[in-house]
């Protein structure tokens, strides 16, 4: 069961090292938001997401990781040290082994998670290395060690197979699969922006972060208007069109930033920065969490 409540992260993870990704039993860590940890826990009962995950860890092992990595560059000791020695950072922070990191190269600003629990890898798209300071990018990997450290890659590499299946083929066979793992990934994102605010110990670097990947212009990030850019997505909340992110695997990000300054005020992150005493205890977060990324009222 996932370690709610649990407030001395450093003797958590220490004592953890070693125990296998996810929690002792899979189901999450200290830090993990609540949700992410049930709806997981529902899919062992869900025929269509266990099919899916089935067939896409057994593609993966056979194409999907040649495929992905075809026209990627591995990162280590000796090729972006870098960059390298960031991912030890944030895997020293989480207690995991240092996971191993490609460069791919791409204009979009993302980076993703692929493979199994035992053979997982961070994909980094080369923008992400060009528009983010170093503090930035530990933000990112972290949140992608986040993945790992929770034992989502599984299920997220099932819904980038069956994404590109919707669009091959008939899109009503896949859709209850990856319907269901969308909602899932939603909460999953919580966790993991969790997870790098844990790795960069700075609110306002994990929040300027996914401000820039809505932005996208390293001439205007010095400009940006963080509360500004809060008060536009109350012009949206209450319309219809916001029911559009049933579909979608991320929160929209005004929702992401204001759910990371929710675990900010936490008793468990105030002690992991040195913060001093008090803050909310996890319960508390994660019940105002909901409130902010639900989608239906």
């Amino acid at each position: 069961m996932a370690q709610v409540g649990t407030l001395d992260f450093k003797g958590f993870v220490e004592g953890r090292k070693g125990q296998r990704a996810g929690g002792a039993d899979g189901g999450g860590h200290a830090y993990a938001y609540v949700s992410d940890r049930n709806t997981r826990l529902a899919f062992e009962k869900m025929k269509p997401v266990e099919l899916a995950v089935s067939a896409s860890v057994r593609f993966f092992k056979s194409v999907g990781k040649a495929e992905l990595l075809g026209h990627a560059v591995k990162v280590g000791p000796n090729q972006f040290p870098r960059v390298h020695s960031l991912a030890s950072h944030c895997a020293g922070t989480l207690g995991i082994a240092t996971p191993t990191l490609y460069i791919v190269n791409s204009p979009h600003l993302n980076a993703a998670t692929y493979g199994t629990n035992d053979d997982s890898f961070i994909l980094v798209h080369s923008a992400l290395v060009d528009h983010f300071t170093d503090e930035e990018l530990i933000n990112v990997i972290g949140h992608e060690c986040g993945h790992i450290h929770n034992s989502h890659v599984v299920y997220l590499t099932a819904m980038h197979y069956l994404a590109r299946m919707a669009g091959l083929f008939v899109r009503w066979a896949v859709a209850p699969a990856l319907v269901a793992l969308n909602g899932w990934s939603r909460r999953a994102e919580v966790t993991c922006d969790r997870a790098g605010l844990l790795c960069c110990k700075s609110l306002d670097v994990s929040t300027r972060t996914l401000a820039k990947l809505a932005l996208g212009s390293t001439k205007l990030y010095s400009e940006l208007n963080m509360d500004a850019f809060l008060e536009q997505y109350e012009e949206s909340k209450d319309s219809v069109g916001r029911y559009s992110e049933l579909f979608a695997s991320h929160p929209w990000l005004p929702k992401r930033v204001m759910a990371l300054r929710t675990f900010a005020e936490s008793e468990l992150y105030r002690k992991h920065t040195s913060a001093g005493e008090g803050g909310l205890s996890m319960e508390q977060v994660d019940e105002k969490v909901h409130d902010i990324i639900k989608v239906l009222g």
